[in-house]
């Protein structure tokens, strides 16, 4: 049963099932009883962004080498037990269910979702 990594917003894939909000903050201007009917996501769970700080690096990052401090700095947030320990369920649950986790960005590769992705895979997460 695979996990998928999305774009918050765009159409949804058959089978893609429940759609997690790994942002920051909920979309703006759309009411809360429409975010899982305009595609964003049906779970919004913040604990999967990176800080506000280290958002504005990401949003920052204008070469290869401040993405990769970006993606420290993730990856350091991700790194407690209160995160490996959410980073496991999701990994165990897409052995057995259809979800994805997503993230507002166009671009996947300068989007923390990327990082995501390999966080999840380290944990023995199973992808579509």
């Amino acid at each position: 049963m695979p996990l998928r990594i999305v774009q918050l917003g765009s159409p949804r894939i058959d089978g893609e099932g429940v759609r997690i909000g790994a942002v920051r903050r909920p979309p703006r201007g759309v009411p809360k009883a429409q975010f899982a009917l305009q595609n964003w996501y049906d779970v919004w769970y913040p604990n999967l962004a990176p800080s506000a700080e280290t958002v504005k690096q990401a949003q920052q990052a204008s070469s290869p080498r401040a993405w990769e401090a970006f993606g420290k700095k993730y990856r350091s947030e991700m790194a407690t037990p209160e995160q490996r320990h959410t980073l496991a369920l999701l990994a165990r649950l897409s052995h057995d269910a259809y979800f994805s986790v997503g993230c507002y960005c166009e671009d996947a590769t300068r989007c923390h979702r990327s990082i995501l992705r390999d966080l999840l895979t380290e944990a023995g997460a199973q992808w579509a």
